[in-house]
């Protein structure tokens, strides 16, 4: 049981030890909302290879569907000539092993109104700009509502929100008049990571070198060293030993007979 549970940790160690980059889904143009007919690129993007993920969808009439099912892979990429309406729904990036990228909500309207706003969460203290726009024009005066109340109305059709926080987080639409009115579409915010004095240049290269060399040298010799552990426990053991190696002491009846021989031998010289 304690040999078991060895082998489980090391293995989590050693996939701690292997995992390196994360993977990021762009969207561009970047926008939540889009209109029916419009064209999308999307990507999986990774600080060094995209190799090995896949984008992948949920919609009305698909679930986990990728790329080639629904769209031209390019690459990291996967483009949409021409969106239709039931392909609102979730978008991400998933590896081979089960690991997923943020989550991007698109919704296509075959409406005249949509509301471009950020695909993934602003973060507080940041800037927001909101953009009410026709298929012709992103000009016009445009009211906008957060949670079914007006806020304002903009005469060039955007809004700025500055400083961002928590209280901004809702959902939102536009109106134009005698056009109609966007979709909602929800916008997060999220809290500004607390910040920390940055290492000066030489120690941060000194630091992605030692990630290196334990990512590069490290991570094979941990994975065989419990590839040699795990054969080793499962290789058949025999206990016997040659015939040579035996040694038997003698049993109570024998070492009983050989006192009575010598009591024999005693009596006769006697």
């Amino acid at each position: 049981m304690e040999e078991t549970s060895l082998l489980w940790l090391l293995f989590v160690i050693s996939l701690l030890f292997c995992t390196t980059n994360q993977v990021r889904l762009t969207v561009s143009p970047s926008s939540s909302q889009r209109f029916k007919g419009d064209f999308v690129s999307l990507s999986c993007e990774e600080d060094d290879s995209s190799a090995g993920w896949t984008l992948r969808r949920n919609t009305t009439r698909e679930t986990r569907a990728e790329c080639d099912e629904w769209g031209e892979q390019s690459g990291s990429s996967c483009n949409i000539h021409g969106f239709f309406s039931w392909e609102s729904g979730v978008y991400w990036c998933e590896s081979r092993e089960g690991s997923t990228s943020s989550i991007i909500n698109i919704t296509v309207s075959g409406g005249s109104v949509i509301l471009q706003s950020p695909v993934l969460p602003v973060m507080e203290g940041h800037d927001v700009t909101l953009h009410c726009q026709t298929k012709n024009s992103s000009k016009l005066p445009a009211d906008f509502y957060k949670d079914g109340s007006l806020i304002r109305t903009e005469p060039t059709g955007h809004m700025t929100i500055h400083h961002v926080t928590k209280s901004d987080e809702g959902l939102y639409k536009c109106h134009i008049s005698s056009h109609g009115e966007s979709p909602p579409s929800w916008i997060s915010v999220t809290e500004e990571p607390t910040t920390t004095a940055s290492p000066p240049a030489s120690t941060s290269h000194q630091l992605v070198f030692i990630l290196v060399l334990h990512l590069v040298v490290f991570c094979p010799l941990f994975i065989s060293t419990l590839l040699m552990v795990s054969l080793y426990r499962h290789r058949p053991t025999e206990n016997h030993l040659p015939v040579s190696m035996v040694m038997t002491s003698p049993t109570q009846a024998e070492q009983g007979l050989d006192d009575d021989y010598d009591d024999v031998i005693t009596e006769h010289q006697f």
